[in-house]
C-alpha cells in the first residue's frame, strides 16, 4: 500500500501496523505495487538516461520502501523516501535495517503539504500515490491541483517525474500535468486484448519540470 486518504488516515496506519507485524514474523516486504516490472521499468529508464548515481531522488508515498531497496541495490545513494503514514515509515525503516540500507532517508510527510526542507530533487517517482490521491471522495479535484503543485515545488528545475497510474489515460495526465511539466516519453507496458481491441492497464510517463 502506499498512501493517500482514500480512506481515512487510521485505515492505512491500520493496515501498515498489519503489515508490520508480518514483517516481523515472516521477513516478507509485502505488496510491491504494479508488481517488480515496475521498479525494472523506472531504473531502466534512469539507467538509459544516465542519471548520475549520486542524483537526488524523491519516492513519493513510498509504502514499504521496496522501490528504494532496488534502487540503492541498483547505485542510487541519495534516496528519500516519503509517506503521510507513520506506519509506512516504520516498516520501511525496519526493511531498509534488514536490507543493511542505513544511507536511505525515510520521513513522514503529506506530498499534499510537503515540509519548507522538501525540495531540490532531481528525480520524483510516483508508483500509485496520484491514483490513490485522486479516489479521494473529499474534494479530489482540489487534492489533485495540489499535488501538482507540491511535485512542481520539490523539483529542481529541470528535473524528471515519472508517474505510474492505473486510473490515468495517457492525456488525462497530460491534462493534469501539463501547465508545470513537458512530457518527454511513455515507458511501454503490458498490452491487453478484449473484444478485437487493445489497451494498457497501466500508464507510465515521464515528465520534466518546465525551466
Amino acid at each position: 500500500m502506499e498512501n493517500h486518504e482514500v480512506t481515512s488516515k487510521w485505515v492505512w496506519d491500520a493496515a501498515y501496523e498489519c503489515e508490520l507485524q508480518h514483517f516481523e514474523d515472516s521477513g516478507d516486504a509485502g505488496e510491491i505495487w504494479f508488481g517488480e516490472e515496475s521498479i525494472r521499468r523506472l531504473i531502466g529508464w534512469l539507467e538509459k538516461q544516465k542519471i548520475p548515481l549520486d542524483s537526488c531522488i524523491l519516492d513519493i508515498g513510498t509504502g514499504n520502501g521496496v522501490l528504494l531497496v532496488e534502487l540503492a541495490k541498483s547505485g542510487y545513494t541519495d534516496l528519500v523516501g516519503i509517506d503521510y503514514s507513520p506506519g509506512a515509515i516504520q516498516l520501511s525503516k525496519k526493511i531498509m535495517e534488514k536490507e543493511g540500507l542505513p544511507q536511505v532517508k525515510l520521513q513522514v510527510e503529506d506530498i499534499l503539504n510537503p515540509s519548507d526542507e522538501l525540495s531540490g530533487f532531481h528525480v520524483c517517482i510516483d508508483k500509485g500515490t496520484f491514483d490513490a490521491v485522486s479516489l479521494n471522495p473529499e474534494n479530489a479535484a482540489e487534492k489533485r491541483k495540489h499535488y501538482v503543485k507540491s511535485v512542481h515545488r520539490v523539483l529542481k528545475s529541470g528535473g524528471f517525474f515519472l508517474i505510474t497510474s492505473c486510473n490515468w489515460t495517457r492525456e488525462e495526465l497530460l491534462n493534469e500535468f501539463g501547465e508545470g511539466f513537458l512530457l518527454l516519453e511513455e515507458l511501454p507496458t503490458s498490452v491487453f486484448c478484449y473484444g478485437g481491441k487493445t489497451g494498457n492497464n497501466v500508464t507510465v510517463l515521464v515528465f520534466q519540470k518546465k525551466i
